[in-house]
């Protein structure tokens, strides 16, 4: 087998619009919008300083079917760029660019090879330097925005080739519940087809499902919600002369969102918890300081600054605080290194000993052990969940969702409401019980309801 280089990425989205934010300011919107053409061009770099043979790209090169006009441009000039450099390029359409879409009307370059929706037919790749017949790529588009298909079953190697096999399919392997349900297959499907390498497209979390034979999710190439979070990129493949496959992960996005957790443990007042945001921001920017990052802060454990994060509006004026900081650099085009902080996400508590309420015959003792055996057994867990939203359950949509909530998010569910439970009770404990109250600390600071 003669050795090659390919480059494998899928959901560019580009121009995305990034709804999902408010008070935003328009230098801010800006950089966020134009992240998604940053990648593309990184992209492009990174195709041509690492040599490669040819790029597949599996789907959702545009965010929706009636696609911006800028976006098809800058497309296409960078589609240009690496046929300047004598690239080629398979691709595939997806559920956010399918064919029926709205578009320029145009033949794509002679280095470019678009899928159609029928049958996936065989194209041969060469390799750059002397036109050697390296591979066979087959592709499917998709020709709606749904398709719920198990298309994977058209796939099908071709007949007495040995060179390497790829396939390009944008679809949703074994059930990804954070992905609508289009193209659903299984990984049994795609082995049974035979090919070398499956180059997949739709789901934005980067993930190598099987290496024999390498089935591949490289992710989106730029983050564009909480949702999305780390290092966003493609896939560089070497494929050597035995037919070995390796594979390097290389970052392409500009803007890096990310959770970080933020503990209350030990805090005594307002000023503390403002110094250990500040102490968070200056760590973020130091890890990434030729970058912009987008940040959700998780406040979690318990601690005297409890009721001041969820009574007395401290968490929104220091979020507007922030964003007002941030915003002004962001009109100077200081760009680089800017941390913009896209909200709080209280998960605390008021102070207790939850060991020793577990011990005690009371009736928030019993509450706590309740949720912990109910987090400890899946069966017990679905059935608290169907009696405690029974009343709900008319609603498709709300069925809906519950089916496709996975063991883990449910008991997060449960213990957030434990936790909920617990600093509601603690006002009344403290109020009505004196064993209770000595399971809490510092009484004095604020755990009045």
């Amino acid at each position: 087998m003669i050795p090659f280089r390919f480059l494998h990425a899928a959901d560019l989205h580009l121009d995305s619009r990034f709804t999902g934010l408010t008070h935003i300011p328009p230098a801010v919107r800006s950089l966020l919008r134009e992240s998604t053409f940053a990648a593309l061009g990184r992209l492009v770099g990174v195709a041509i300083k690492e040599q490669v043979d040819f790029v597949v790209i599996s789907g959702d090169v545009y965010d929706v079917s009636d696609s911006s006009l800028q976006g098809q441009l800058r497309f296409q000039e960078a589609l240009q760029e690496l046929g300047s450099a004598g690239i080629g390029v398979f691709m595939i359409h997806g559920n956010h660019d399918p064919l029926d879409g709205p578009r320029l009307v145009s033949n794509p370059p002679k280095h470019v090879t678009v899928f159609g929706s029928d049958t996936p037919e065989y194209v041969t790749a060469t390799r750059r330097s002397d036109g050697c017949e390296v591979a066979v790529i087959s592709g499917l588009s998709y020709p709606t925005m749904k398709v719920i298909e198990n298309t994977a079953q058209r796939f099908k190697r071709k007949p007495g080739c040995e060179l390497y096999h790829i396939a390009l399919h944008h679809c949703n392997v074994d059930g990804d519940l954070q992905h609508e349900t289009y193209a659903p297959c299984s990984r049994k499907d795609l082995i049974e087809k035979g090919y070398d390498y499956w180059a997949l497209g739709h789901i934005h979390t980067r993930s190598i499902l099987l290496e024999r034979p390498f089935i591949v999710y490289p992710g989106n190439i730029q983050g564009r919600s909480i949702k999305e979070t780390g290092a966003k990129g493609c896939y560089v493949v070497d494929v050597n002369e035995d037919g070995a496959t390796s594979l390097k992960f290389h970052e392409l996005d500009v803007v890096r969102w990310q959770v970080r957790e933020i503990s209350i443990q030990g805090l005594k007042d307002e000023t503390q918890w403002i110094e250990a945001v500040e102490r968070a921001l200056k760590e973020i920017r130091e890890e990434h300081p030729q970058m912009m990052s987008v940040v959700r802060f998780q406040l979690t454990g318990r601690g005297a600054v409890h009721r001041l994060l969820t009574e007395k509006g401290a968490v929104a004026d220091l979020l507007s605080e922030l964003q007002r900081r941030e915003g002004i650099k962001a009109e100077q085009k200081a760009f680089q290194g800017l941390v913009w902080t896209e909200g709080f996400a209280v998960e605390t508590g008021v102070e207790m000993d939850r060991e020793r309420l577990l011990q005690e015959d009371s009736f928030l003792g019993e509450l706590l052990r309740f949720a912990n055996f109910s987090k400890e057994s899946t069966e017990e867990l679905d059935v608290l969940f169907r009696s405690a939203l029974a009343p709900m359950m008319e609603n498709r949509e709300l069925r809906r969702i519950l089916s496709e909530t996975g063991v883990e998010e449910k008991r997060n569910w449960l213990e957030r409401a434990a936790e909920l439970g617990a600093t509601l009770l603690s006002g009344v404990e403290e109020s009505g019980k004196d064993e209770q109250k000595a399971a809490f600390h510092g009484q004095d600071g604020g755990l009045d309801t």
